[in-house]
């Protein structure tokens, strides 16, 4: 085991971690933050994806280790206290979900698309979120809610 600092979310976090464990490990087991999902474990699906310096990583492929010192932000992180960040909102509002397990990966994806790209085509979030996995196949809602989310946040 090896001494870590890990910035979630705007906190800094010690914790113990051995040096191959994953990210996702230690933000689900050690630090309750449960919104990132395990889905695969290879990184394939998506549902374990945060933002590592402000680009989308798997975190189930990412060791805690190689986080140490960066900024990670996962789900939890992107509402700024009450106020949802404008994708979980428009995800929301139009039911881009159904059993919700892909929707932490495919959110927090698509906020790292918006702050790169403020009007993205379909196509721009159709590659953005090519390697996040639907298994309900809610494909044109998610669409939908992240257009919807780029033309609020061009507005406010």
């Amino acid at each position: 085991m090896s001494a870590l600092t890990l910035d979630v979310n705007g906190a800094k976090h010690p914790v113990d971690a051995a040096p191959e464990e994953s990210l996702l490990s230690v933000l689900r087991e050690r630090l309750s933050l449960t919104g990132t999902k395990y889905g695969c474990g290879e990184g394939q699906c998506g549902a374990c994806t945060v933002l590592l310096d402000g680009r989308p990583v798997r975190s189930c492929r990412t060791k805690a280790s190689e986080a140490a010192g960066r900024k990670i932000v996962t789900i939890e992180g992107l509402a700024s206290g009450d106020t949802l960040h404008p994708v979980q909102a428009a995800f929301l509002d139009v039911e881009a979900f159904q059993c919700g397990f892909c929707t932490p990966g495919m959110i927090v994806s698509a906020a790292a698309l918006l702050s790169a790209k403020r009007a993205p085509s379909a196509e721009d979030i159709a590659s953005a979120l090519g390697g996040n996995v639907c298994r309900c196949g809610t494909y044109p809602r998610i669409v939908t809610a992240v257009t919807q989310a780029a033309r609020a946040m061009r507005k406010g």
